[in-house]
């Protein structure tokens, strides 16, 4: 009889358990990220002494799950390789990106944005050398929201050889 009562109660808890956690509504998320990929997803930029290849383009947007509206300045991904094409040794610094509309105006960040403009490489490229690496910046809501891109503009921050480099050292500690 004393097991009885006991697996009663351990059975009316487990059913007040299940249907009481079964009210309980989830929540659906209040932002949702979109990735929508770039058309062409992918493109090959020559320059005097480098060749840029950029692929796997796509813009991640965060946007509020009611109102659609972008909440966050969007990023541009990608894959990017820099082959140098010169005969000397070349310095890569970084990758700057632009972005401009129809007209060939440039697209600006509205105040409050974020803005990082350079994905940073910091390589030595000996001549035919590549490096792959990966492009993540922003690009202005504007261009999102009203659909003016019309271009992007990369610029390759390198620094030509012959490269003389100087070091200094300096005396410290961690106490």
């Amino acid at each position: 009889m004393h097991f009885k009562k006991i697996f009663i109660l351990i059975a009316l808890s487990m059913a007040i358990g299940f249907f009481g956690c079964a009210k309980e509504k989830a929540e659906a998320p209040k932002q949702q990220r979109i990735t929508k990929n770039l058309v062409p997803p992918k493109a090959e930029v020559t320059g005097t002494n480098f060749l840029i290849n950029l692929s796997d383009l796509e813009v991640i947007t965060v946007e509020d799950a009611a109102s659609k509206e972008i909440v966050e300045t969007p990023n541009l991904r990608g894959r990017i390789k820099i082959t140098n094409k010169s005969e000397d040794m070349l310095d890569i610094q970084a990758v700057t990106v632009e972005y401009f509309d129809e007209a060939g105006k440039p697209i600006d960040f509205q105040p409050g944005e974020k803005i990082t403009k350079a994905s940073l490489y910091f390589r030595v490229l000996k001549p035919e050398e590549s490096f792959d690496g990966q492009l993540d910046v922003t690009i202005p809501m504007k261009a999102i929201k009203e659909k003016t891109l019309e271009k992007i503009e990369v610029n390759l921050v390198y620094i030509a050889s012959p490269l003389s480099r100087e070091t200094v050292t300096f005396p410290e500690k961690i106490e």
